[in-house]
């Protein structure tokens, strides 16, 4: 569990959430083109939902250790958007999202693979899952970039999408 609130690539740091955080997660996720993979409806982040994301990523994390966190760049401290691990249904899975205004810079690969290495490099566990809207091409992408094998599709908050699996790779 170690390391992880601080995981840094060579442009990206995460961080922990803080109360003062609740105006960037509401912006990032009040923008239509985030929440249209995201909510079934569209429907838009307000400030209570945001506070309540970041009040419940913080208790995950306090009882099992992964959680979803604060993304900013290293360079300025610009928020980037938010990533990491959940528990879901028995399994940790990794997740990101980013602010549009930093879409298509690179950022969710770069994340996506230092989390990849860090579960493997801290975690017991010897795979991890990951699932994308099935009409999200770029965030599918990202998860096949990093290795990880699609297994089905299921439905996510009322929405198709395509789940993988990235199990250790041999010799960690």
């Amino acid at each position: 569990m170690s390391g992880l609130p601080d995981l840094e690539t060579e442009r990206l740091r995460l961080t922990p959430w803080s109360q003062g955080s609740v105006d960037e997660l509401f912006a990032m996720h009040a923008h239509p083109m985030v929440a249209r993979y995201l909510d079934a409806q569209g429907r838009v982040y307000d400030r209570a939902k945001a506070k309540q994301r970041i009040i419940g990523w913080q208790q995950e994390f306090a009882e099992h250790g992964l959680s979803k966190f604060r993304m900013v760049r290293r360079a300025d401290g610009a928020f980037v958007g938010r990533a990491g691990f959940s528990p879901f249904n028995g399994k940790a899975e990794i997740g990101y999202s980013l602010a549009y205004e930093h879409w298509g810079q690179g950022y969710a690969s770069e994340i996506a693979q230092a989390l990849s290495d860090w579960f493997f490099a801290n975690r017991e566990e010897d795979s991890f899952i990951g699932f994308a809207h099935v009409d999200n091409a770029a965030s599918r992408r990202v998860l096949e970039k990093i290795g990880m094998i699609p297994t089905y599709t299921g439905v996510v908050a009322e929405m198709p999408h395509q789940f993988y699996i990235k199990t250790k790779p041999l010799g960690r």
